[in-house]
């Protein structure tokens, strides 16, 4: 099972001395945040995809390439990559670069975004978002498995015998996560192709997540990509560790009651209750991360959310030295209750992708 963490890359405000970093120092940090979690013995390091302040991830492949040359195991990814606004030709092109770049060691996680007003920056209505998804992704996986490739959409203009370039390292293209909070659609379009399903469950209870990925998993079978235990999913989490319980909850808290998404809501105590986040010992987390299983099934990979909310990097460096305590722990227990028949890992650089190519989506993918 691969752990990780993913970054949305927000420049807040530390509500506890008033500074804020700037964006110069908020992306080097980012790049030390992956530095320590390779360090740690973490798998996975994912970024986001956003165009718009508060945040500064709006070129991912930059910043993972930078990583990149600076890690030499940690698997690099996305926690977005926006198939609605970003072109799948430009996808494709700036994946495959990252994935000669680093020897394949990257995968990516397509997401629609829920930022209204980024849509008409780059000419796309949200209201389209499903449709842009669903018909972005099919170019995307066309053009990574075929050399010639003649489209045309409802959203862009259309293509005739394109190639995109580079090819895909070794002719595998990356591994593909589909990752939603709310929609059965995107749950159904990862099942058709056999792609990977990511739930960022970080603001849900698990009754909705567990909804969610049974969706997923029936679906993954019905398209014949193996069982519905062998689907591929992954799972985000949100945690603040420190040695006692009481001095997590107490360091903690004013982060959370300042936070720009879910500050000024519930009480800390009503959304640790109600959804993933873990405030507490190690222990703690261990616990609760171990009991996603029991409503989610055996799954492949494990994210957390590790550096929002203003906290200072010195904070967030030593929470995944902490972390890296957590997922030593974590490894044997879940592996201790895998079958045999499920796969432990996401499938890396040459894996086989699905048990069959895709040719072409199915009405309820399409529409």
């Amino acid at each position: 099972m691969e752990f990780g963490i993913f970054t949305v890359g927000d420049l807040t405000t530390d509500p506890t001395n008033g500074a804020t970093p700037t964006e110069h120092e908020r992306i080097r940090n980012t790049v030390a945040i992956a530095r320590k979690a390779e360090e740690v013995g973490l798998d996975v390091f994912a970024t986001g995809q956003h165009h718009n302040p508060p945040f500064i991830p709006s070129a991912p492949t930059t910043t993972l390439a930078y990583i990149g040359a600076q890690t030499s195991r940690i698997k690099l990814s996305t926690s977005t990559t926006l198939i609605t606004t970003t072109d799948p030709v430009r996808i494709a092109e700036d994946y495959a670069t990252l994935q000669h770049l680093v020897d394949g060691r990257m995968d990516l996680m397509m997401g629609r975004g829920n930022t209204g007003p980024v849509y008409p920056w780059f000419g796309k209505d949200i209201r389209q978002g499903l449709p842009l998804a669903i018909e972005h992704y099919a170019l995307l996986h066309r053009l990574w498995r075929e050399e010639n490739v003649d489209w045309q959409g409802r959203f862009r203009t259309p293509l005739q015998g394109f190639t995109s370039v580079p090819r895909p390292l070794d002719g595998n293209p990356p591994f593909v996560w589909h990752g939603s909070i709310r929609s059965p659609e995107i749950a159904e379009q990862a099942a058709y192709y056999g792609d990977g399903f990511f739930a960022n469950h970080i603001f849900w209870p698990a009754s909705h997540t567990e909804r969610m990925i049974g969706l997923y998993r029936r679906r993954f079978e019905h398209y014949g990509h193996g069982t519905a235990a062998q689907a591929i999913v992954g799972l985000g989490g949100q945690a603040f560790i420190r040695r006692n319980s009481q001095d997590a909850v107490r360091e903690f808290r004013p982060y959370f009651d300042n936070a720009p998404v879910y500050g000024h809501g519930p009480s800390l105590e009503e959304f640790t209750a109600q959804t993933p986040l873990t405030v507490g010992s190690p222990q703690q987390v261990i616990e609760r991360t171990l009991g996603f299983r029991e409503y989610v099934g055996d799954y492949q990979r494990q994210l957390f959310l590790m550096d929002h909310a203003g906290l200072p990097q010195k904070t967030v460096l030593e929470q995944l030295d902490l972390l890296g305590e957590v997922v030593e722990s974590l490894r044997p227990q879940f592996e201790a209750l895998r079958p045999a028949d499920v796969p432990s890992d996401p499938p890396a650089h040459g894996s086989p992708l699905s048990a069959a190519p895709v040719e072409a989506a199915p009405a309820e993918v399409r529409s």
